[in-house]
């Protein structure tokens, strides 16, 4: 089998290597799933460079969700949903069938990337404010694959979005995707949300951190809330404190890994049917921009971590 691992955090289209060893040997119960697809999240780039809330102990194997089939033992031809932080960079993986999540058969590229984005995209509309059809929504990294989840989801919902960018290349994909507003990240974002909506934000969703974080608070409405679920920029979260202060702007975190621990089961359950469910069904999905193999992972980190791209990134360790 072959594996993706880094044996030291920084610069992941250098850190990253291809080992290859002997394939594991079943023990009584355990299944060996070939790993078909596994997406290239911004999460992962920023847990191989080592600026990420965890940090796995080293030598560490990349990758955090995938898609695959059962291939030897109980199940056999089923496909399924890796465990989440499994080290999905792999050909192959040995584990308890019990840590699998059964998918029907459908696109492997749109179920690979099920457990992730489009959890997230749904708890952030869900699990803060209780928002009503018509109410407004802004977001950042709005191109993001949770973004472009998002944008969809709250379609269904009747909520308005604002989609921000930081590019003008990202308009036309969102556009694509039902998106009414899109507006370029600046200094003057809050002017220029008012003269598109005339109205205040309910809630603001913000994956990029830095000077972006302040500018969708200045766009809350008096008690709105602002969440952020991650940092592109690699900057610490700025904002005025007089915008805390006077207009009691609330200041959430998201991580998925603390619903998994915190939510029921059957909470767990009904959220990935609902989910399955409309990606099957074609009303739910990501783009994808370009396929590597796990040979190609250097080029496929640089390729990612780069931006400016149509999509998503996705390993296909077994090809295509």
């Amino acid at each position: 089998m072959k594996k993706v691992i880094y044996e030291e955090f920084g610069n992941p289209a250098k850190v990253l290597k291809v080992i290859e060893e002997p394939s594991q040997d079943l023990q009584e119960g355990q299944v060996r799933v070939e790993v078909l697809r596994s997406p290239v999240n911004p999460s992962d780039l920023i847990q191989i460079a080592g600026d990420y809330g965890i940090k796995p102990p080293l030598p560490a194997v990349a990758g955090n969700e995938g898609l695959g089939r059962i291939v030897e033992g109980e199940g056999k031809g089923q496909l399924v949903l890796l465990p989440a932080g499994q080290g999905t960079w792999v050909t192959e993986v040995v584990c308890n069938p019990r840590h699998l999540v059964p998918m029907p058969d459908g696109d492997l590229d749109q179920l690979s990337m099920l457990l992730v984005n489009p959890a997230t995209a749904h708890l952030l509309l869900t699990d803060f404010v209780d928002l009503k059809e018509g109410d407004w929504v802004i977001q950042s990294a709005a191109n993001s694959a949770v973004g472009g989840y998002l944008v969809q989801l709250a379609k269904e919902r009747g909520i308005n979005v604002v989609n921000v960018v930081r590019r003008e290349g990202a308009i036309a994909g969102l556009k694509k995707l039902g998106a009414d507003i899109v507006l370029i990240d600046g200094p003057d974002l809050a002017k220029e949300v008012k003269a598109a909506t005339g109205a205040k934000m309910k809630l603001a969703i913000d994956a990029v951190a830095g000077e972006t974080f302040g500018r969708l608070g200045e766009t809350l409405e008096r008690g709105g809330t602002l969440v952020n679920y991650g940092a592109m920029s690699l900057q610490p979260c700025q904002m005025e404190a007089g915008a805390m202060i006077f207009r009691d702007i609330r200041v959430r975190g998201f991580w998925l890994m603390n619903w998994f621990e915190n939510a029921s089961k059957e909470d767990r359950m009904a959220t990935y049917a609902t989910l399955t469910k409309s990606v099957l069904g074609g009303t739910l999905y990501a783009p994808v921009d370009k396929h590597f193999g796990l040979d190609e992972i250097n080029e496929a980190a640089r390729y990612s971590w780069a931006g400016g791209r149509d999509g998503k990134v996705i390993i296909a360790p077994n090809g295509t």
